[in-house]
C-alpha cells in the first residue's frame, strides 16, 4: 500500500522525537493513503513557513499487520471520539496506548474550539463528537506510533 506523509521537508529517515504530542491518535507519524489530502496538508505547513509544500511516499506491506499491534476505527464514533478527546488533552502530551498503529477518521482542524465548548458545558458529549468530524467527509489517517511500525515504511 502506497502511503503519503504532506511536510515541507524531504523525510528520508523518520524520527518520532520530531512528532508533535496530542495530536489524534498521540505523537506519532501521520500518513494518508489520499495524495490530495497529503497535499492539502503540506500546502497548509508551507503557507506558514514561507516555503515549498512535499508529499513524502512510502511503501507499506500490509501483511505486516499481523505482526503489529494495530488499532482500527472503521468511522467516527463515541470511542473514538474519546480516544481523540483523551489524547487532545493529555497534559503531558504522552501517548495514551500501546499500539504501533492506529487508523481511524481525521477530527476537523476546529477541534481545539470544539474541545473548549465541552470542557465549559457548553456542548454535550454527542455534539462534541458531531463537531469534530472533518468538514470534507470522513477521511482517513494512519498514525505510526512506534519505531517497530515505522521501520515497515520504505521510502519511494
Amino acid at each position: 500500500m502506497r502511503l503519503y506523509h504532506g511536510s515541507i521537508t524531504n523525510i528520508d529517515r523518520i524520527d518520532l522525537l520530531k512528532s508533535k504530542p496530542n495530536k489524534d491518535f498521540g505523537k506519532a507519524f501521520y500518513l494518508s493513503t489520499d495524495y490530495e489530502q497529503a497535499m492539502e496538508m503540506a500546502q497548509f505547513k508551507a503557507e506558514f513557513a514561507d516555503t515549498e509544500p512535499v508529499v513524502n511516499v512510502y511503501e507499506f506491506d500490509e501483511g505486516c499487520l499481523s505482526q503489529l499491534r494495530y488499532h482500527r476505527f472503521e468511522e467516527y464514533s463515541v470511542d473514538w471520539a474519546h480516544f481523540v478527546y483523551d489524547h487532545r488533552t493529555e497534559p503531558q502530551g504522552r501517548t495514551l496506548h500501546d499500539y504501533d498503529i492506529v487508523y481511524g477518521p481525521i477530527a476537523n482542524d476546529r477541534i481545539g474550539a470544539q474541545i473548549t465548548r465541552y470542557r465549559q458545558g457548553y456542548i454535550t458529549f454527542d455534539e462534541f463528537l458531531h463537531r469534530i468530524q472533518y468538514i470534507k467527509g470522513i477521511t482517513f489517517q494512519y498514525a505510526f506510533c512506534t519505531q517497530r511500525a515505522i521501520d515497515k515504511l520504505v521510502k519511494i
